[in-house]
């Protein structure tokens, strides 16, 4: 007998290709867009007690694509349309500016984990891209990979867990079931 799955103490999720559609450097929040079913995965959580939060890069800031007050009205319109979320963890560096805390680097795992007041390995982190589920391990986190077109194949087999969808990637988070890479082609395949 299977015991039950332990609730993850937060699920923090990149923004970008993963809550809502994927428009580089976009500083106009009447262009965000939620991917489908993005808000009724997130309410999933909510309705179990789940804190949620996003982690993500955003590399327009420093090369001076967005300004900040953009980029604030631009996740402002994303709680307005997804609802509220318990933490906000952005990179506004490039990659040339080698910090800590953009994505493959730990460091918005590892705050966004502070802030909530838990421990990074009790966290989950999704995202569609290998610099999602690689800052997820460097902080010791489960990475979750929803691929998107935009997602290399390399990324998908490198995933330790990957889900056609986010429905499908809370299915794995409330579940608890992990799913390989593998075990992941093989039930896309069995369910179209």
């Amino acid at each position: 007998m299977s015991q039950p799955a332990r609730r993850p103490a937060a699920v923090l999720f990149d923004r970008d290709g993963t809550l809502i559609h994927d428009i580089p450097y976009n500083g106009d929040p009447d262009r965000v867009a939620p991917v489908a079913g993005a808000r009724e995965a997130l309410d999933r959580l909510r309705g179990k007690g789940v804190p949620i939060g996003v982690v993500t890069n955003q590399s327009g800031v420093a090369r001076g694509l967005i300004a900040p007050e953009a980029l604030r009205a631009v996740n402002d319109r994303v709680e307005a349309l997804l609802g509220p979320f318990d933490v906000w963890e952005i990179c506004p560096h490039d990659d040339g500016d080698r910090c800590g805390c953009r994505k493959p680097a730990p460091g918005l795992v590892l705050r966004a984990a502070r802030r909530l007041g838990v421990r990074p390995q009790d966290c989950v982190v999704v995202g569609d891209i290998g610099r999602d589920v690689e800052a997820a391990r460097a902080a010791g986190a489960r990475g979750i990979l929803v691929p998107t077109p935009a997602t290399l194949p390399e990324e998908v087999a490198a995933a330790p867990e990957v889900a056609p969808g986010l429905a499908a990637a809370i299915d794995l988070v409330l579940g608890g079931i992990q799913l390989t890479a593998e075990d992941e082609g093989r039930t896309t395949r069995a369910g179209g």
